[in-house]
């Protein structure tokens, strides 16, 4: 059952991050990832992302332990996401000294407050 939560933490955790990478990827945007913020980069993070995700959900043994594995993915999912909310993407290219990819003003500036 470890294996079952680990790896369906993981299923969420990647998952809801591949798509901000393979969104913006696909829409030719910048997007702060570790390979670099060029749109390529992030297609292949998000589609790399995808495919870990699978792989993960596959490996977690989930029909074994069906409510396990989808409260764990539900929590990866929803850390991931209020990660992402809260521009930690930018904030961690900050933090690690790589640069950040110019902001469009109808995105916001990072750390902006939308409400």
């Amino acid at each position: 059952m470890i294996q079952t939560i680990a790896l369906s933490l993981l299923t969420g955790l990647m998952g809801i991050n591949a798509l901000p990478h393979l969104i913006k990827g696909i829409l030719g945007e910048e997007f702060p990832t570790v390979l670099g913020n060029s749109p390529l980069a992030n297609a292949l993070v998000g589609v790399t992302g995808i495919l870990l995700a699978a792989l993960f959900a596959f490996w977690a043994d989930m029909p074994s332990h069906p409510w396990t594995a989808a409260v764990s993915a539900a929590i990866g999912a929803y850390v991931m996401a209020a990660f992402h909310s809260l521009r930690g993407a930018f904030w961690l290219n900050t933090a690690t000294g790589r640069a950040n990819p110019s902001v469009s003003a109808s995105q916001g500036t990072p750390g902006d407050q939308h409400g």
